[in-house]
């Protein structure tokens, strides 16, 4: 009998930023103020990270929203990038970050955004502002919003500790 396979293949970019998009976003607004901000600021480090570890959780909640069942999209309004500072090995059985420090920030405006049909991909994105997650990124995951809390995936790899600024986390993710 003949085997067929998908493959899921996760790209992550850190983009690391001096300043703060939050006093963009409370200026301008949320889709004007990011627009602005990354417009007027170069990142000063910009590094991509391949690979990471599909969640048993995520896949449930993927079957139930491909049937119709009871689940939360993971769209612009619902869907968090969470960074946290553990270093244990990614599993599939696990259903949070490990760190004892973690923070989540909401989607920037207009992500996710699905790629074109020979892309077979959708992006997420998030950026972080200044005083917030200040500590060392380990790990990172995609998660439904706060009240589903149903994580997609996760991976572990040293991002850096951020200190002060805004980073932008970008998180593609492929099926082949």
């Amino acid at each position: 009998m003949e085997s067929e396979a998908i493959r899921w293949h996760c790209t992550t970019r850190v983009r690391k930023f001096k300043g703060d998009i939050e006093e963009y976003r409370r200026r301008l607004g949320k889709e004007e103020g990011e627009r602005r901000f990354f417009a007027e600021h170069a990142p000063y480090a910009d590094r991509t990270i391949k690979d990471n570890v599909l969640l048993r959780e995520g896949i449930q909640e993927l079957w139930n929203l491909l049937v119709g069942e009871t689940a939360t999209v993971y769209s612009e309004a619902n869907a968090r990038i969470g960074v946290g500072d553990s270093d244990t090995t990614a599993v599939d059985t696990q259903t949070a970050l490990q760190g004892g420090n973690t923070a989540f920030a909401a989607m920037d405006a207009g992500f996710p955004v699905v790629g074109a049909l020979a892309d077979k991909k959708v992006t997420f994105q998030a950026t972080f502002g200044e005083d917030v997650a200040e500590f060392a990124w380990k790990e990172w995951t995609i998660d439904n919003g706060s009240s589903a809390n149903k994580n997609l995936n996760r991976k572990v790899a040293s991002l850096g500790t951020k200190d002060a600024g805004s980073w932008m986390l970008q998180v593609s993710i492929s099926l082949a």
